[in-house]
């Protein structure tokens, strides 16, 4: 039986395995899967996808947000999340929370042998900046001044 709106199977929303980082971290989160469930829904407000992470792989570079809230849901595998205070492992039906504002960067990193799925939920914020916390990641994701383009610290355009 296919599901009506308001309800969605997620195995419906069709994946994307993109990014617009440029190399060298491209390569870094690529391949991964997310499925926008907040766009099929037609949410405006808040983003949801769900996310699948291959091992070897990580979910971004360290980062946090000026103006968006960021939630983080395990459904399956185990993530180990890095931030200022070290590393630690989140497994399935665990989460991890990130107030806009904080400067406490955080990624994740599949470091197990299997796939990893989780929500990523988030407001969405057209005022928002992220910020790359790794000095030898000269990024910035600057969506009000670069049309949500990543660009060098600099302001400077990365070249695709």
């Amino acid at each position: 039986m296919t599901l009506q709106k308001p309800a969605l199977d997620p195995a419906a929303v069709e994946p994307r395995s993109q990014t617009s980082y440029p190399e060298p971290y491209r390569s870094r989160v690529l391949p991964r899967e997310k499925r926008g469930l907040g766009d099929a829904l037609g949410l405006t407000k808040i983003g949801i996808n769900r996310t699948t992470l291959q091992p070897g792989k990580v979910s971004s570079m360290r980062h946090w947000h000026t103006h968006e809230d960021e939630f983080i849901f395990v459904l399956e595998g185990e993530l180990t999340l890095h931030t200022d205070r070290g590393e630690q492992v989140l497994r399935a039906g665990q989460c991890a929370g990130f107030p806009a504002g904080s400067e406490d960067g955080h990624s994740f990193a599949n470091r197990g042998s299997v796939p990893a799925v989780y929500l990523e939920i988030s407001n969405r914020d057209p005022q928002d900046v992220a910020y790359y916390c790794d000095p030898t990641v000269d990024m910035v994701w600057n969506a009000p001044h670069a049309r949500g383009r990543i660009t060098r610290r600099d302001g400077s355009e990365y070249e695709d």
